[in-house]
């Protein structure tokens, strides 16, 4: 059974969907390898403008596999020590390649984002979740720390940083209505309209430029760590002028309007 799908459901998007809905699509080596590697492929395609990952079954995925951790590679020879600092440099590396993607990725959050699940959909873009979703940072019920996967970057600055230290340091369970209304996700859904509001970002996002969208992309999340409001405004400002001279998108914009019809954005 292969633990990763790719499909693309209708042009220019493709979902990656963690496929072990028997172990609630946890986190083993086995599975987080080829996910990372499916990542890199798709980023490669130019063929996708956005890119959704999702869970199968009825979970998004519940963290670390507690019962078989799976298979790490190239560990011949090496100490403890050592294998436990090559296992999260592996996990780490999906979380990077998340950021590295040229596509805006969505999360399908379709129910239960546990653990490294919540480290994993807080790395996407943009998260929407169906009413059954929940979110919870476990590695503090497992006597273990929180911060773990980026998580302890990536929220605080998702919904601040009191909210932050409160669900994380306390363990408990984030309802879908409540990431809502913090933030966390930009909207929350029937289970069974999950993919068509997910579908329908896509579409939206598709009808613009290329490359207006990645580097909208790289600049939101370059502003994460910028050192000042001065130095990511030039940053901001050599992107845009880049875009604008270097393609007729501007004047494309300002025909189809006086036209009245959608523009074609052909960078």
């Amino acid at each position: 059974m292969d633990f990763i799908e790719i499909s693309t459901p209708r042009p220019q998007v493709t979902v990656v969907t963690l496929n072990r809905p028997e172990r609630r699509n946890a986190m083993s080596f086995d599975v987080m390898i080829p996910f990372r590697e499916a990542l890199e492929e798709v980023s490669k395609d130019n063929r996708t403008r956005v890119v959704v990952i999702t869970g199968a079954g009825d979970s998004f995925c519940s963290g670390a596999d507690l019962e078989d951790p799976g298979v790490i590679p190239n560990i011949g020879g090496l100490t403890v020590t050592t294998i436990a600092q090559r296992s999260m440099e592996l996990l780490d590396d999906v979380i990077l390649a998340l950021r590295k993607m040229h596509q805006p990725v969505i999360a399908a959050v379709n129910g239960p984002a546990v653990g490294g699940g919540f480290c994993l959909c807080t790395a996407c873009d943009i998260r929407i979740a169906s009413e059954s979703a929940f979110f919870r940072a476990a590695g503090i019920n497992n006597g273990l720390t929180a911060a773990e996967l980026g998580l302890s970057y990536l929220l605080p600055r998702a919904i601040g940083s009191s909210r932050a230290f409160e669900i994380m340091l306390s363990g408990r369970d984030v309802t879908a209505a409540e990431a809502g209304e913090i933030g966390l996700v930009s909207q929350v859904v029937p289970n069974d309209t999950l993919m068509s509001a997910v579908f329908d970002l896509a579409d939206r996002i598709i009808g613009y430029s290329r490359v207006g969208i990645e580097l909208t992309k790289k600049m939101l999340w370059s502003s994460l760590d910028a050192s000042s409001l001065s130095a990511h405004m030039a940053h901001e400002g050599t992107s845009q002028l880049y875009v604008r001279l270097t393609t007729r998108n501007f004047e494309e914009s300002v025909a189809a309007r006086k036209e009245g019809r959608t523009p074609e954005f052909r960078d």
